[in-house]
């Protein structure tokens, strides 16, 4: 199996999130902390051809992302700053590059059958709400009945699929994995001073795997490597965060054939798995 690099995005910004969509996009969030300054950005998922760069709200800090819904995104605000709770509901048409409605009273909770569920904080209790969820427009008050709601939320997260994802795992809570990929991160205990965990992806035959080992001044390097197992070779190996003081996990993921590989925190790289 091959590993070949598909296009590198970097803006020199930390890099928040990364949500591919279900119709070949990949919505990236990035942040300037000391300026307080918040960027979304859109991307062919797989070509790296830019639909969007450095999108800007009014508020271009305090805000983010719900969710990504049939070409729209779903932004949310906070009630307050520095404080984690979300008000209201901006949609974001991914095609026009406009604001197609936004709803400053209501919070996000789900989507269902094209319906936005939402709700309004009240001084001891939740009104719930459901909206169009392309128009924004409110077609059905529910009252503060929370049980059916959480049924209905139930349901639609019984629903959603990640089959096609594969995050990492920490080697040694799984039993029954391929022996050749034990043999691997065996050896690789064996031969490097590794501080905490080993966090890997098994897919067929091709073993991914990141940890970070000890430099000679006490810092960490997160490094990432790629083996095939089939024959033994390391087709891949990338130091992802060099004399770093932190653990920096989630540093990898994979979407079907795609490679999510994210390098300083900064500079996304995408690879896509060849036999």
């Amino acid at each position: 199996m091959k590993l070949k690099k598909k296009y590198v995005h970097n803006n020199n910004l930390q890099i928040f999130r990364l949500i591919p969509t279900n119709n070949d996009k990949l919505i990236i969030e990035e942040r300037n902390i000391e300026k307080k300054q918040a960027y979304f950005n859109c991307l062919n998922i797989n070509n790296g051809k830019k639909i969007f760069k450095g999108l800007q709200f009014d508020e271009k800090f305090w805000i983010g992302i719900e969710t990504v819904y049939n070409e729209v995104v779903l932004f949310h605000k906070f009630r307050k700053p520095d404080m984690p709770h979300h008000r209201g509901i901006l949609a974001f048409d991914i095609k026009s590059k406009k604001i197609i409605w936004e709803d400053v009273d209501n919070t996000f909770l789900f989507i269902k059958d094209d319906k936005v569920y939402a709700f309004q904080q009240q001084f001891e209790q939740r009104e719930y709400f459901v909206l169009d969820f392309y128009t924004g427009k409110i077609v059905n008050e529910l009252g503060n009945n929370s049980d059916s709601i959480n049924i209905l939320r139930e349901e639609v997260n019984k629903a959603e699929s990640f089959s096609s994802y594969h995050f990492p795992i920490t080697y040694g809570t799984v039993n029954n994995i391929d022996q050749r990929a034990v043999a691997v991160m065996q050896k690789l205990r064996e031969n490097h001073v590794i501080k905490a965990k080993i966090e890997y992806v098994l897919k067929e035959h091709l073993l991914m795997f990141n940890f970070h080992q000890i430099g000679s001044d006490n810092s960490l390097n997160n490094s990432f490597k790629a083996v095939d197992l089939s024959n033994g070779k390391y087709i891949l190996e990338k130091v992802l965060n060099l004399r770093t003081n932190a653990f920096a996990p989630d540093s990898f993921f994979l979407k079907d054939n795609i490679l999510f590989l994210l390098v300083e925190r900064t500079k996304l790289e995408v690879y896509t798995i060849t036999n």
